[in-house]
């Protein structure tokens, strides 16, 4: 079997998934509308409000070690919150958030001094004129269900934009929303280093 490894960036209000489960639904946007390579998934999800990196593959070794817990691969994602997290928001993050059923695990928090350089959105967030914003790198080494969103609102700071920006050494670098390439042949020796030289 050929193997294939594919690098999309996930639009705003596009399914991580080729179809839509729930066909009461007006009709939404999924990966088929961008990728036409038949029998490739995505290697885990972001929401439909979320944009980024997405991996996709039909290899499920490398599928099933990505998104395996215990193997702990860092996803690192850009967002911007409402108002500015202080120091002590910044330090609960990179601790770990307790949320209503579990805690995070510790993360790499940073606290980014300019708007880093992206596509704008569509629709744009809404803007409020009395409510300043920030933008945080967030890097976890798990990736539970709307996981970043919901840390950032536990410690006060609600999440207004979301992109995640890199997979381990996988990044958005040269991509547009809505494009997706093929893995180098430089990335994919990366990847089996990483995965156990298989």
């Amino acid at each position: 079997m050929s193997y294939r490894y594919i690098l999309f960036y996930k639009p705003y209000d596009v399914l991580s998934q080729f179809t839509d489960d729930d066909p009461t639904k007006a009709i939404r946007k999924t990966l088929k509308d961008f990728i036409a390579i038949p029998l490739v998934y995505s290697v885990g999800r972001l929401d439909r409000d979320s944009e980024g990196l997405l991996l996709l593959t039909n290899d499920n070794f490398v599928k099933h070690r990505l998104i395996d817990p215990k193997f702990a691969h860092p996803r690192t994602y850009w967002v911007q919150v409402e108002k500015i997290p202080d120091e002590t928001a910044l330090q609960q993050l990179t601790r770990g958030v307790q949320l209503s059923d579990y805690r995070t695990k510790p993360a790499q928090v940073k606290l980014l001094s300019t708007e880093p350089s992206l596509p704008p959105r569509e629709p744009p967030i809404r803007f409020r004129k009395t409510v300043p914003t920030a933008w945080l790198e967030l890097t976890l080494t798990e990736g539970r269900n709307r996981q970043v969103r919901k840390m950032t609102a536990a410690v006060g700071f609600p999440t207004l934009r979301l992109v995640r920006v890199a997979i381990a050494h996988l990044s958005l670098t040269g991509l547009a929303p809505g494009e997706w390439r093929d893995l180098t042949e430089v990335e994919l020796k990366q990847l089996r280093q990483i995965l156990g030289n298989y």
